[in-house]
C-alpha cells in the first residue's frame, strides 16, 4: 500500500527571487496604481507567497506627477497630522501636498495598502517612487510593467 504524503510548499528566503519592476504612472488613477503596487511588493503575485516571510519585488514608479486623480479628492482629501500638543491637529489639503512633494501622496496611500507591522516597513523600503522620467536603478535592468 503506498501512502501519499500531500505536503504545502512554503517560501523560504532560499527560494525566492525577487526583481526589480518599472512602473509608468502617466494617466494611471491614484488608488488602482496604489493597489496594483502594494499587491506586487508584497509578493501576492507570486506563486510561493508566504504572509510572514517579505517575499515581494521591487517597484519604481516614475512619472509620479502626471498620475490622475479622480473626482471629488482634490476638494475632499485631507491629510492630517497630530504634533502631540492639545489642539495640535493639523490639515493639508491634496493641493497643498502635491505643491510640496507629488511623490509622498502615492508613498501615503501605498502605505496604507501594507501590512501595519514590522514586516510592512520592511516591505515599503522596497518602493521607489519619482517625479519625472528618470531613475537612479537602470543597473539593476527592471522589467517594465506598465
Amino acid at each position: 500500500m503506498n501512502i501519499i504524503s500531500y505536503k504545502t510548499i512554503s517560501g523560504t528566503k532560499i527560494l525566492l527571487k525577487r526583481k526589480w519592476v518599472l512602473i509608468d504612472a502617466t494617466s494611471q488613477s491614484l488608488g488602482r496604481l496604489a493597489s496594483f503596487v502594494s499587491q506586487i511588493l508584497r509578493g501576492k503575485h507570486k506563486i510561493l507567497f508566504t504572509s510572514h516571510i517579505n517575499c515581494g519585488d521591487y517597484v519604481i514608479v516614475i512619472n509620479i506627477d502626471k498620475i490622475s486623480i479622480k473626482g471629488d479628492n482634490w476638494k475632499k482629501k485631507k491629510y492630517i497630522r497630530y504634533t502631540g500638543f492639545p489642539g495640535g491637529q493639523r490639515y493639508r489639503s491634496i493641493n497643498e501636498q502635491w505643491m510640496r512633494n507629488p511623490c509622498k501622496i502615492f508613498e501615503t496611500s501605498v502605505r496604507g495598502m501594507l501590512p501595519k507591522n514590522k514586516l510592512g516597513a520592511k516591505i515599503y523600503k522596497n518602493l521607489y517612487v519619482y517625479a519625472g522620467s528618470f531613475h537612479l536603478h537602470e543597473a539593476q535592468k527592471p522589467i517594465i510593467i506598465i
